[in-house]
């Protein structure tokens, strides 16, 4: 790499996105999986735990003087609300001031607020540490999508994302069956089991925390911020590490960037950005966003009141059928991932956001007609949510690799708060309304609701999604700081990897990412 002194303000030519995006898959590699992937399980651990304990902490003897509808509702939306806040927050410090600054801090944000919702002996104290828990999971969105997508090589970026944001299923089965265990009196006494479950969050999130810090600074952000030097050696070293795991050089790099180096971005200049020359890509990005929130608040939001009410389960018994949904969250990224990055981003994105929407209206119809017990709504509900989840981890992959890099985490995070705030406030609060009153045709509508906007947006993504696969970031969405004239996309000629993760063995090539249309 050539380059000046480091510092802002001048002109380098690099070839560093094309190393990292010309990798094949290493150990290294799962190192940031392992050490970026698994907040999500957190996150699912704290939204799938609250839900199925909101019974116990409405009963008498629990510590808190709250009632289901608050912890289903209001508590809901209040952790949204923080979520979409944080998201905005620490969004724009991401982008300032370093993806690796900011992951470490929202997790001990995170960690803090949980921490304190287990010693909560008020109702005003639970809503305000839920909302801060919220708050530390929003910056994490920005950070953690931002590092990744960065990080990770092209050929493989499409189903890494996917896996890791639907990993927020795996935390989602744990967290049904903790319930069950926090839920038992014979073991845990009322005002005990709930606080437990929200202290192993704690532990968890600090455990991660250790882990993190060998993740290093993504080597883009640096080389835009006046430190290529930095960026030389991470990824020197991180190219040293892989040739001695395979056992041979690496190939050459192919393709340059030239940037002009800067310390930030203006507001003005991201607007102008995303809804001025990026304004397809911006509607695009809406409408993933509040379709699939809407789409989950309909199934989700009500889950247990469904299950108790219409067919008789007992509230100990919810998070069994919950553990069953989740299982079939976590298999449709994990099993239909690899597609995005082969079949494509925009026949992937929309059939599965249109299936998932299909499927759900053909469940409300079976529900309206009293055709489905507990076990085989439950079985349709993972029939939608297998494509559902695939379709929404697809969201967040696609707001953070469609716009510049001097962007990206400030345009996850306003995606994701402007998204989440329509589906996920306004859904907690409309959806339990809805699914509470014990009315069938009250519940077919939240259904119905989330079916239809889920198929919309599938309707979008159909006519506007990106074709991104396999390509490198800089060629999908050419930096703010490309130097006019001078910027040759980092992927162009870049030859693609190898194999597939875990895999040491060698797959099919794939053409050159820049030949892609």
């Amino acid at each position: 790499m050539s380059t000046a002194e480091a510092g802002t303000g001048r002109n380098i030519t690099t070839d560093i996105p094309a190393r990292l995006d010309r990798l094949p898959w290493s150990r290294w590699h799962w190192t940031i999986v392992i050490g970026l992937g698994t907040v999500w399980i957190l996150d699912g651990l704290e939204v799938t735990v609250v839900g199925n304990i909101a019974s116990r902490l409405s009963e008498p003897g629990s510590g808190l003087a709250i009632s289901s509808g608050q912890v289903t509702g209001v508590a809901a939306a209040l952790y949204v609300a923080g979520a979409c806040v944080g998201a905005l927050f620490w969004g724009r410090l991401t982008d300032r001031f370093g993806r690796k600054n900011l992951f470490m801090i929202t997790l001990a944000v995170y960690l803090a607020a949980t921490a304190l919702t287990a010693v909560s002996w008020e109702a005003w104290w639970f809503f305000l540490f839920r909302f801060l828990t919220g708050f530390g999971i929003g910056g994490e969105y920005a950070a953690i999508n931002s590092a990744i997508d960065e990080l990770i090589p092209a050929d493989y970026r499409g189903r890494v994302d996917l896996i890791i944001n639907g990993s927020f299923w795996l935390g989602a089965v744990g967290g049904s069956l903790l319930s069950i265990v926090a839920l038992d009196t014979g073991l845990l006494a009322k005002d005990v089991g709930w606080r437990l479950t929200f202290a192993l969050g704690a532990v968890l999130a600090l455990v991660i925390l250790l882990v993190r810090r060998h993740v290093p600074e993504s080597p883009r952000w640096l080389l835009i911020h006046g430190r290529d030097r930095e960026a030389e050696e991470i990824v020197s070293g991180i190219e040293r590490r892989v040739e001695e795991e395979r056992g041979e050089s690496l190939p050459a790099p192919e393709g340059e960037l030239e940037i002009h180096q800067r310390k930030s971005v203006t507001f003005l200049e991201i607007a102008r950005t995303v809804f001025g020359r990026y304004r397809r890509r911006a509607v695009l990005g809406f409408s993933l966003f509040i379709g699939q929130a809407f789409l989950y608040n309909a199934i989700t939001f009500g889950f247990g009141a469904i299950l108790t009410k219409f067919f008789d389960v007992p509230s100990g018994h919810t998070g069994y059928y919950f553990a069953v949904i989740a299982v079939g969250n976590f298999c449709g990224p994990l099993l239909l991932g690899k597609l995005f990055d082969t079949v494509g981003r925009r026949v992937m994105i929309s059939s599965t956001y249109l299936l998932s929407g299909l499927l759900l209206f053909g469940t409300a119809w079976l529900f309206d007609r009293g055709a489905l017990g507990a076990g085989t709504l439950t079985a349709c509900w993972c029939a939608v949510l297998f494509f559902a989840s695939a379709g929404a981890s697809s969201a967040y992959l696609t707001v953070s690799e469609i716009f510049p890099m001097e962007t990206r985490a400030m345009s996850i995070a306003f995606f994701y708060a402007l998204g989440t705030a329509a589906g996920g406030i306004s859904g907690p609060l409309l959806f339990a309304d809805l699914t509470s009153t014990g009315r069938v045709g009250d519940t077919v509508l939240a259904f119905c609701i989330g079916a239809a906007l889920m198929c919309a947006a599938g309707l979008v993504a159909a006519f506007l999604a990106v074709r991104a696969e396999r390509r490198s970031l800089e060629d999908i969405a050419r930096p703010l700081t490309a130097v006019a004239g001078r910027a040759r996309a980092a992927a162009q000629g870049a030859r693609p990897s190898r194999g597939t993760p875990g895999s040491r063995g060698s797959g099919p090539s794939a053409p050159p990412a820049a030949s892609r249309p």
